[in-house]
């Protein structure tokens, strides 16, 4: 008992207690992510198994192209990929030799986030590996990652089997092979994936955290900020009908958290310019910039109505967006949860709203996975076994194919 205060104190347990403590919570820790990998394992399996056979087509297809080419080292530097590697050897620059200026502004690397690169300089500096095949480790890392995440929160919300049928769908999407590529897609559908998951189990620092880094991947990260801002805004709202007044630090910290990485990197761009404006200066120059839904249009306009050519990626990517948005629709119906509907509507928005060219559309929607929960409930009631195998190796053998034509055959990037 304290004289001071007349109250009991506790024993010191000397200084081996806590350390032993620790143990025991990082001993739990393990055996519950080793747990939780195994619960997995099936939807990992598989996503392996429908990517193993997208990046044999590509190899296949290489190899009868041109024998002398290494067909990885083709996913390793193909379009964006090159521009990030750029990143990693020189840093960044605001002048490149890609054609000089467009829209009156040089083209620079400033338009692409930082995080994609800094991994690859890690991986590329702690392994033995070249700058692409650290590129593309850290892509493949990702995209295991990825889902894993999709797994979780489709299994969460839906059940086991709808988490695994998740997964895979999100490997068989007609634009995955970008999942098997050196680009940033993969590293940022991973994020947004634990940042939602971290969301459902209202785990808030985790979601901040995992936000702010989604944020500091691709610009899209904004998604994942408000999908927080808006769960943050409901669990606040209870609170209040709760009458409770502690516990919302938490929340509110998680939500002031979320989008700091944008923030930052527009903020870092802008005093490097000398312009509040710099970084969508930067992005004036590939042609990416919020024209309210004009040019998608536009690009409608002529698929329908021109009786010029149509590449098969145009036909898709079309597709690709009416699916999306019936999909969109359908969750609303099915009143998936707000945050989740506000992830998927600005991923919309953005795909569906930028200035960038068409065919580049479906690979912005590649994070926008909540859209394909319904169809994977769907999957897990067919009755037999067989059709549902049928299903899922006839779409795995088109996204293959056409993963190998976008490599291969298309001239611009996917």
């Amino acid at each position: 008992m304290s004289a001071e205060t007349g109250r009991l104190e506790k024993p010191d347990p000397g200084p081996a207690a806590p350390v032993r403590v620790r143990g025991r919570h990082a001993g739990r820790r393990l055996r519950g992510a080793a747990a939780r990998l195994r619960n997995a394992a099936p939807a990992l399996l598989g996503y392996t198994a429908v990517r193993v056979l997208g990046v044999l087509v590509v190899v296949v297809w290489g190899r009868h192209l041109d024998p002398t080419q290494p067909p990885l080292h083709r996913l390793a530097t193909l379009w964006d990929a090159q521009w990030y590697q750029h990143i990693v050897r020189h840093g960044y620059v605001d002048k490149l030799a890609i054609g000089g200026y467009a829209n009156g502004i040089p083209y620079s690397t400033l338009a692409f986030f930082p995080l994609y690169p800094w991994l690859i300089t890690a991986a590329h500096t702690v392994l033995p590996l070249s700058v692409p095949a650290a590129a593309l480790a850290v892509s493949w890392g990702c995209s295991l990652l990825a889902a894993w995440g999709i797994f979780e929160l489709g299994g969460r919300l839906h059940g086991r089997r709808a988490g695994v049928m998740a997964a895979l769908l999100w490997g068989m999407l007609p634009g995955a092979v970008v999942e098997s590529m050196a680009y940033s897609e993969p590293l940022f559908t991973a994020l947004a994936a634990w940042a939602l998951l971290a969301v459902l189990l209202r785990q808030w620092l985790r979601a901040g955290t995992l936000s702010s880094l989604a944020c500091l991947t691709r610009p899209t990260g904004i998604a994942v900020a408000a999908a927080i801002g808006v769960a943050v805004a409901g669990e606040l709202l209870r609170m209040v009908r709760e009458r409770r007044a502690h516990g919302w630090r938490r929340p509110v910290l998680g939500a002031l958290l979320a989008p700091l990485g944008f923030l930052g990197y527009v903020a870092w761009v802008g005093a490097r310019r000398g312009r509040w404006d710099g970084y969508f200066q930067v992005q004036m120059a590939w042609n990416s910039h919020f024209d309210f839904g004009r040019s998608t249009a536009d690009s409608f306009y002529r698929l329908l109505f021109s009786a010029q050519p149509v590449w098969l990626t145009e036909a898709v990517t079309a597709l690709v967006l009416v699916a999306y948005l019936i999909q969109f629709g359908i969750c609303v119906v099915l009143r998936q949860p707000p945050w989740l509907l506000v992830y998927s509507a600005v991923l919309l928005l953005i795909a569906l709203g930028d200035a960038a060219y068409f065919n580049s559309r479906a690979r912005f929607l590649l994070p926008a996975f909540p859209l394909l929960l319904p169809a994977a409930v769907g999957l897990t009631r067919i009755r037999r076994r067989a059709t549902t195998m049928l299903v899922l190796v006839s779409v795995s053998a088109c996204s293959a194919v056409y993963g190998g034509y976008l490599t291969w055959v298309y001239p611009d990037a996917p």
